[in-house]
């Protein structure tokens, strides 16, 4: 099914480059950030058009399925162009200044802040973003993919350039609240007291001009917090705690897709009590209609976002193209929980409860494991091996 949906994108390339040209982009695509054909859907272009980020968002996604299944064809005959062609737009909405690539003019994934320079997300998914361009080109060339390359026009010189902006990228940081910052200029604005408004005042967007609300330091949904979620690795343990606790007071969670990412986040901090709290809810928003608006259409990603709450908070799962790693904890109110998945082929069950966590191959393929920072291998069917937590 992801395979399928990868290649949907694949299929509306054509449509991204036309999108891309309509933005002014000489090369290159950029995907629209609402659609059901491949062409743009949304109208509003400040919280819209500028969400950039959507080209690495779905590079990641591209990224996380080969990593996740190991379909490296898939990768020579279609993710390899897509990687690059939507890698191109970065190159040509940023620039070196100093020693540093900066990225302008963008809204992040916080449609509370719109137009803003250096969104944090934005960068460090840009930087993963065309790292991976740059692999995937020594891929092709490594296949001997040289149609592919001599059709979408790319050179080495051009994928060097790639590389040295991601080894580069600007992430700011705020070294007086340590914390990282939104963007350039977010922590300047005066902050929005969420806690004194009243309800019936929310969503802010249904009651304030963007304009106010864009002067403030509010956010509609996870932002700066979605990129803990997503690019952990260039930040320590400190900092991401922090950052938490900071954007956790000026988040109105007027998104469904919100909650969720805050529950990974403090899951993956091994901080049980917001954790739960953020998970219930995410569960909620249907169930008790958070928002006011179930009766308009359940909100699906949400509850995609309510089963990663475990499977990738809880349960701490993680896949690289080395490893399943796992690093989950039971809640101390629940007896405990279980799913199945696959990770490379091999099928699996996780059982999880306050004691251990129990990891079952149901098929005949091996898999490397890590769990709670110990390495294992399974190679037999109904093998499974059992660590205490």
């Amino acid at each position: 099914l992801t395979r399928q949906l990868l290649h949907f994108r694949y299929l509306t390339l054509p449509q991204a480059k036309e999108n891309a040209r309509l933005l002014d982009h000489a090369k290159g695509a950029l995907y629209p950030w609402r659609t059901i054909n491949g062409q743009e859907c949304s109208g509003y272009f400040p919280a819209g058009s500028a969400q950039y980020h959507i080209n690495s968002d779905i590079a990641y996604a591209l990224m996380q399925y080969v990593e996740t299944t190991g379909d490296e064809q898939f990768m020579i005959e279609e993710g390899a162009e897509l990687l690059i062609e939507t890698a191109r737009i970065w190159m040509q909405i940023g620039r070196f200044y100093q020693e540093h690539f900066m990225i302008f003019d963008v809204t992040g994934p916080d449609e509370y802040s719109a137009i803003v320079n250096n969104n944090y997300y934005t960068n460090a998914s840009a930087k993963k973003h065309l790292h991976a361009a740059y692999e995937a080109f020594q891929l092709l060339t490594q296949h001997e993919q040289f149609e592919t390359l001599a059709r979408i026009g790319a050179t080495s010189e051009e994928m060097s350039q790639m590389e040295l902006a991601s080894t580069c990228m600007y992430l700011p940081m705020d070294e007086t609240l340590g914390i990282i910052a939104q963007d350039d200029s977010f922590l300047q604005k005066p902050v929005w007291d969420i806690a004194n408004e009243p309800k019936e005042h929310f969503p802010l967007l249904l009651h304030f001009h963007p304009l106010t609300i864009y002067r403030h330091q509010v956010c509609k949904q996870a932002d700066a917090v979605l990129a803990l979620f997503a690019h952990p690795q260039v930040m320590d343990e400190e900092v991401k705690r922090r950052t938490l606790a900071y954007y956790e007071t000026i988040t109105t969670h007027d998104s469904s897709l919100s909650m969720a990412i805050f529950s990974i986040v403090a899951s993956r901090l091994h901080d049980e009590q917001r954790a739960i709290h953020y998970l219930g809810d995410s569960i909620r928003t249907d169930l008790e209609n958070l928002h006011g608006n179930s009766g308009h259409g359940v909100h699906t990603a949400n509850m995609g976002g309510s089963y990663m709450a475990i499977v990738l908070g809880f349960a701490g799962v993680q896949c690289t193209k080395e490893q399943l790693r796992l690093d989950p904890y039971c809640p101390s109110i629940w007896e405990g929980y279980q799913f199945h998945m696959q990770y490379q082929g091999a099928k699996l069950f996780v059982q999880v409860d306050r004691a251990n966590v129990k990891v079952t191959l149901e098929n005949e393929k091996s898999v490397q494991l890590q769990i709670k920072q110990e390495n294992y291998t399974l190679t037999n069917i109904h093998e499974g091996v059992s660590v205490c937590l």
